[in-house]
């Protein structure tokens, strides 16, 4: 049997009966501009920082104008992009995996093979900046939230590519050891 030729730059299929192997498609975070006002909270803090150093009024001193910076920072800037940074989206061939947590880790997955309905959600501001909610629901686990995806169309139009390979895939499987086994 031959291989299909492939259009618009999708990869070949593998032959039936054999395995695809899982490739990594994308992986991504949700919408930075959560970082917006940490970013701007950092910024003041150096301003008001530098500013007040060796200006401060008679019973405060610089250490305890250093202290509060650092703790301002720790907790309005370093804590909120830990938090972003230890939350990531991977779509691979197969499935969708979404990781989740500083301490100890979370992870959930969903098969592009089940086959599962994709519901997007847009915000007015998720709208200015090309963001959405990503809803995946197989209607037997509990519904996979991905929150402020970038690109949503795009995320959105790779998750139903991926269902339809998926699924054309092994509906080919099935035939194909169907027709084997009735030739024995």
């Amino acid at each position: 049997m031959t291989q299909p030729v492939t259009l618009g730059g999708r990869p070949t299929m593998p032959p039936p009966g054999a395995p695809s192997e899982e490739l990594l498609i994308a992986r991504f975070r949700g919408h930075a501009r959560r970082l917006f006002w940490s970013a701007l909270v950092l910024i003041a803090v150096f301003g008001a920082t530098a500013y007040f150093f060796d200006n401060l009024p008679a019973p405060f001193e610089n250490w305890m104008l250093l202290s509060a910076a650092g703790a301002i920072v720790l907790l309005l800037v370093v804590v909120p992009y830990i938090v972003w940074f230890s939350r990531s989206t991977t779509v691979t061939t197969r499935r969708v995996i979404v990781n989740h947590g500083v301490g100890s880790r979370s992870r959930r997955e969903m098969s592009h093979a089940r086959g599962y309905t994709i519901g997007v959600r847009r915000g007015l501001a998720q709208r200015m900046w090309g963001a959405g909610t990503i809803t995946l629901s197989n209607g037997v686990d509990a519904p996979l939230r991905l929150a402020n995806v970038p690109n949503v169309t795009l995320v959105h139009e790779t998750l139903a590519d991926q269902i339809e390979v998926s699924q054309i895939l092994a509906h080919r499987d099935a035939q194909s050891s169907h027709e084997g086994a009735g030739d024995s």
